[in-house]
């Protein structure tokens, strides 16, 4: 399967606080917020929704493209995502701009605090299927320029790809009329607990109004697990207790492209399901969201130990 992967390619910049931003907040002062965190470390990783699922579907075995726009200083990230069997003949260089960058400030609770800068993001409008991927079988449209998001939606529509949508941090920047134009036909929603309530109350649509429009829903629910629903079947999927959390950022990527690797193999729903909550995990565990590293054995392994497996995924993966 043709798998192609439009959103955000960043760097990311992981810092990490030694308190509670909870008890840095006066709630009856907050139309007077000012905060500033003095943080203990700081990392600078490879970044950005759409190289995160590509890297994720890459060490399970698919070979997913990538399209998007990346600065004049993306050279070597690019030699990385070749090297790890992603497709980066679909992004495009902007020369006179960086690329995108992401702030992250995670405190004790796992609480955090980002912003985002566009840089080379900015210019994804240039791109289009019909010239970079014509072949598409099935999209992925994660969080980009909005202007891109939209234009995206509209050429799946126009081409018959089917596309998974993934507004998730940008869904605070779309409208209701544009979150409602991407969720409509589209194959799958995939977005978190807050972000699903948010598309709610951006678009005035229930819970049953926003799966009478797709085709089937993602919502992950952090150490709760998800619930997904598809073809007209819901299940719940456990999470897998990570050996211990270092750091959270990517890890609804990596469920992502975990469930995704699953809908390529054509596996039931609530394995692929499952393999998405074990991909995240492996990020929870790692600082940075590529990287984390196994093998598909060693994965399998995993996923058989904890799911009492007897074995089924190995015939499909390995």
């Amino acid at each position: 399967m043709k798998i192609v992967i439009t959103g955000s390619i960043a760097y990311d910049y992981l810092m990490s606080f030694p308190g509670h931003f909870t008890d840095m907040i006066v709630a009856d002062q907050l139309e007077n917020l000012s905060l500033s965190f003095l943080v203990d470390s700081m990392k600078r990783q490879r970044g950005g929704i759409a190289p995160n699922i590509a890297y994720t579907i890459a060490l399970l075995g698919g070979h997913p493209t990538i399209m998007a726009t990346a600065g004049r200083d993306f050279a070597r990230y690019r030699k990385w995502l070749d090297d790890q069997g992603v497709d980066t003949s679909a992004i495009l260089e902007i020369e006179d701009d960086f690329t995108a960058s992401f702030f992250v400030n995670t405190d004790l609770d796992q609480n955090q605090i980002a912003s985002f800068y566009t840089g080379a993001m900015a210019h994804a409008g240039k791109l289009s299927f019909a010239e970079y991927a014509a072949d598409a079988e099935l999209a992925i449209i994660s969080p980009n320029d909005p202007g891109a998001m939209r234009a995206y939606v509209r050429e799946c529509k126009d081409l018959n790809i089917p596309y998974i949508y993934d507004p998730s941090q940008q869904t605070v920047r779309l409208s209701g009329d544009e979150l409602f134009e991407g969720l409509d036909g589209c194959h799958m929603l995939t977005v978190n607990a807050y972000e699903f309530h948010l598309i709610q109350e951006r678009t005035g649509l229930t819970s049953t109004g926003v799966r009478e429009r797709i085709g089937g829903l993602l919502v992950t629910q952090g150490a709760d697990g998800a619930e997904l629903w598809m073809e007209g079947q819901s299940w719940h999927i456990p999470s897998v207790p990570p050996r211990e959390i270092v750091e959270p950022t990517g890890a609804g990527d990596a469920f992502r492209a975990g469930m995704i690797r699953g809908m390529e193999l054509g596996l039931p729903w609530d394995i692929a399901g499952r393999m998405g909550a074990l991909a995240a995990t492996y990020v929870l565990e790692n600082v940075g969201t590529q990287s984390h590293h196994y093998t598909k054995a060693e994965f399998s392994e995993r996923f058989r130990k904890h799911f009492d497996d007897r074995g089924e995924l190995d015939k499909l993966i390995l």
